[in-house]
């Protein structure tokens, strides 16, 4: 492994602590609150203050990490970002960033190669049709094989930190559960039923009937390709349970923490709070909350609130002295305008100090509360992830 950065010395809202000081950070979150932008810019913010090697891992298919990075393509294996990249953004990183996107059948083919017990199996398998719909369609397995690529980088040991972006909340927990889920259903009842006859031609009085009418349903060359393929892949179970409990360890781990990215929104904060209640059950450690697109402080400026004020309740007297200035445009319609800025303005002040007032509450239980403002303009590129990064770095 790489040698490890200096530990930063944390700040209050500051992320800096957390980033220099752990191997893994799982970012998880509710759908559209900026989870995957909040990941890659703690990366990038690593990477670019730290020094060391630093990576960002997307289990979210979408093209979002590619494009903000300047990045042609993300695919299983780890791509560079390029100095060049950060030179146009105006800094000079003290480390490498580095980015990856989970591409399910690649590690699929990878872990059984790992695990089967020899070329014949490994081949058997690979060949076998329902193991490639399984491998590129079945949910639980796009969530298990993420769990299984994070642990064999982790393993490789060749960066300082593994910045990690999971589906969306409700899925991440799947994402977590899937190593024990997988390991349970390759030792369950239903699995012995399905290729019980074909391991042995004594089918029991019992279960007989069972297995008529499975050959009359879904016909019996298909329960023969289940059977198939989970004999050979039970040859690999105890290398799967052995990788499960492995996984579910280096989560546990004190080198391992979860950020919790979420909005002030109802919806999105009831998320963040239930997801930080499953990570307590699961004694799993939650590094900080990330409040992202909080309404910039301005907002709450009293002096910019009298004169919003003023905007709304002298907006014709205002257009008579403004009309000179601005030609062909009709002075009422030009009090109109003026009239609802200050009203907008005013508007968004009150959801300003009610988001404040969320915010105090939440740093008043919370260890580690970040918050990112409200942007003008979306972040799309490295400049934008570097302005997020600041952010939560507490500058």
């Amino acid at each position: 492994m790489a040698p490890r950065r200096s530990r930063a010395k944390g700040r209050g809202g500051s992320l800096s602590s957390l980033l220099g000081s752990r191997e893994i950070l799982v970012v998880c979150g509710a759908g559209g609150v900026g989870k995957t932008t909040v990941a890659a810019a703690a990366a990038s913010a690593a990477a670019t203050r730290l020094g060391g090697k630093v990576l960002v891992l997307t289990i979210d298919p979408a093209r979002r990490l590619a494009d903000a990075l300047g990045l042609e393509q993300l695919g299983n294996r780890e791509t560079r970002v390029p100095n060049e990249a950060f030179s146009r953004a105006g800094v000079e990183p003290l480390g490498e960033l580095y980015a990856a996107m989970l591409d399910t059948k690649q590690s699929w083919d990878s872990l059984v190669a790992h695990h089967a017990p020899d070329a014949r199996t490994r081949e058997e398998i690979l060949a076998n049709p329902l193991y490639r719909n399984i491998s590129t369609r079945f949910v639980q397995s796009h969530d298990y094989i993420a769990m299984e690529r994070l642990f064999e980088i982790h393993a490789e040991g060749n960066y300082d930190l593994i910045v990690v972006d999971t589906p969306p909340t409700r899925n991440a927990l799947d994402f977590l559960d899937a190593p024990e889920r997988m390991a349970e259903f390759f030792s369950s009842r239903l699995l012995r039923w399905l290729i019980a006859p074909y391991r042995s031609k004594i089918v029991n009085v019992a279960s007989k009937p069972f297995y008529q009418a499975a050959d009359r349903i879904l016909g019996t060359q298909f329960l023969s390709d289940i059977a198939e393929f989970f004999i050979l892949f039970r040859s690999m179970y105890e290398g799967f349970v052995e990788r499960a409990r492995a996984v579910q360890r280096l989560l546990a781990a004190r080198r391992t923490s979860f950020i919790v990215v979420s909005t002030l929104e109802a919806v999105p904060l009831r998320e963040a709070e239930f997801f930080s209640s499953a990570l307590a059950e699961r004694r799993l450690h939650l590094g900080a909350i990330v409040l992202n697109k909080v309404l910039p402080a301005y907002l709450r400026d009293p002096q910019c609130a009298t004169v919003a004020t003023r905007l709304r309740d002298a907006a014709p007297e205002l257009a008579s002295h403004l009309a000179p200035r601005v030609k062909e445009v009709d002075v009422v319609q030009l009090g109109r305008v003026l009239a609802e800025v200050g009203r907008n303005y005013l508007d968004y002040r009150v959801l300003a100090r009610r988001e404040e007032e969320q915010l105090s509450e939440l740093a008043a239980v919370r260890e580690a509360l970040s918050s990112v403002p409200y942007f003008e303009r979306d972040v799309y590129d490295l400049e934008g992830l570097l302005r997020v990064g600041d952010h939560l770095w507490g500058d």
